[in-house]
């Protein structure tokens, strides 16, 4: 089902990352076994960086509430690799976490050991987008660096020139309907000038509720979801200028 910005007077797109403009096997075989194999060694030769000893303590702040919360939550350890892994186990949206992810896939990315991916469609789209004078920015539950750097470094060149605006967690959940008025806010715009796109239908639902137009993406494996309202789309290029 095409999707026509004009019609709709739209101004602002807002956009997911993982099952959106990035395969989700790509966060899931890539990214997340980057993390897992150099767990260790980065604590190592990295635990008197402010930057990681910050995320340290934030970390066991996170660990003090699963403790009280979860039975299963792993012992405190230093350096905490093993609930830094029962975090990833469980896709925990934890701003720590993300934060520390972002930072060791940086190493990886300027290592050259990581790239980042996107489905084909998706730079052309924003060529058109911006081209038309639209304001494209990125909601994802990776930290703001962890954004930057996948779009940086795609096999399709450096996109991160057509994007104007990144949001992470720390303005809140993205099942959180007050983050997307936060968002709105951010982009100067009313709600309703502002389509957000998503694999999530509880994301959607969010924004929705706070007068987003919504789209679901649905891409090669995604998981599915349950009945919604939202229209949806496999493809960037059903979306019609």
């Amino acid at each position: 089902m095409t999707f026509s910005i004009t019609s709709a007077g739209i101004r602002g797109i807002l956009l997911d990352i993982e099952g959106t403009t990035t395969p989700v096997q790509f966060v899931y075989d890539v990214l997340f076994p980057f993390v897992r194999s150099q767990l260790s060694d980065f604590f190592l030769q990295n635990h008197n960086q402010l930057e990681v000893q910050e995320v340290i303590v934030a970390l066991k702040l996170d660990h003090e509430d699963d403790l009280s919360d979860d039975p299963s939550t792993p012992e405190w350890s230093d350096p905490p690799a093993q609930y830094v892994n029962w975090l990833m186990d469980q896709d925990r949206k934890s701003t720590a976490l993300k934060a520390l992810q972002g930072r060791m896939w940086q190493d990886g990315y300027r290592s050259g050991k990581l790239h980042g991916q996107v489905f084909a469609d998706v730079p052309p789209a924003l060529q058109r987008w911006r081209k038309r004078g639209l304001d494209i920015r990125i909601f994802s539950s990776g930290s703001e660096l962890a954004q930057r750097l996948l779009f940086g470094s795609t096999e399709f060149g450096d996109l991160t020139s057509a994007l104007t605006g990144y949001f992470d967690t720390r303005i809140g959940a993205k099942i959180d309907p007050k983050s997307y008025l936060t968002i709105a806010n951010a982009f100067h715009l009313r709600s309703e000038q502002i389509v957000f796109i998503s694999d999530i239908t509880r994301e959607l639902d969010a924004a929705h509720a706070e007068g987003l137009a919504t789209i679901l993406c649905v891409r090669p494996g995604n998981q599915p979801q349950v009945t919604h309202g939202h229209r949806s789309i496999s493809s960037f290029d059903e979306i019609l200028n």
